[in-house]
């Protein structure tokens, strides 16, 4: 039965957005709790969040509530737990699509071509302080790939690990862009997952620009390990996933 307005109030949450925006609404037969404050993040909630800016779940969260205020704390910390728990997937989902697509990019190169590096100035006995250096792997061919690697994300969908039951991201079109035969059953792909997908690479290009030119630089063995579980912590959960093939 629905309490009276001055009696206890039903633990489902009404969400707020920091900006002060009014709650979202109640499921029909229930009444919102008096608050939930949730903060701002740099990363877009996920469907069953939408409409409410969240926080590092480090950030404290403020509840003012009537009668309901263990219950609403723990949902709060399920909550907050289910979304980091997302985060985490979607990052870690982001930097080896990342990898995947760079390694592809630069084995396209032919490795004959080259480009002149280091100064053109004249020196006193005329000659330039000029070298040429293979165009892979080079710093002016990584940046030109960071520009745009990220776009390759809306070719990616998102799949429930069956074994970890951790979101993983699977390319689901073949690199000359027709669909690649796959079980597409269980495969979630929308404008959604493409847009977080590549929020979340281009957070990790924006962030990591030095890591990943100093990595690419120079071919190398588990390079998502490396990069994405043991030099950014972005995969600390996930150093058993196998690699993808390229």
């Amino acid at each position: 039965m629905r309490g009276s307005p001055s009696g206890p109030r039903s633990p489902v949450l009404g969400v707020l957005h920091a900006a002060g925006h009014a709650p979202l609404p109640a499921p029909a037969g229930s009444s919102p709790c008096r608050q939930l404050l949730c903060l701002s993040s740099s990363l877009p909630p996920p469907p069953s969040l939408r409409g409410c800016h969240l926080a590092r779940w480090s950030d404290p969260v403020t509840l003012e509530m009537k009668g309901w205020g263990w219950p609403a704390l723990l949902l709060g910390a399920l909550l907050g737990a289910a979304w980091a728990r997302t985060a985490q997937d979607l990052h870690c989902g982001a930097c080896r699509a990342l990898v995947d697509e760079l390694e592809w990019e630069i084995a396209q190169v032919d490795p004959k071509k080259t480009i002149q590096m280091g100064s053109f100035r004249i020196n006193p006995d005329g000659s330039q302080s000029v070298v040429e250096v293979p165009y892979a792997r080079s710093e002016a061919h990584l940046t030109e790939l960071l520009e745009e690697v990220c776009d390759r994300m809306k070719e990616y969908g998102e799949q429930m690990d069956p074994t970890t039951h951790r979101n993983i991201y699977i390319r689901v079109v073949n690199r000359n862009g027709e669909p690649k035969d796959l079980n597409l059953e269980g495969i979630r792909i929308d404008s959604d997952i493409r847009g977080t997908l590549k929020f979340a690479c281009e957070t990790i290009v924006e962030e990591y620009e030095d890591e990943l030119i100093e990595f690419f630089s120079r071919e190398a063995d588990n390079v998502k390990d490396k990069l994405c579980s043991k030099r950014t912590d972005l995969c600390d959960h996930a150093l058993h996933i196998p690699h993808d093939e390229l």
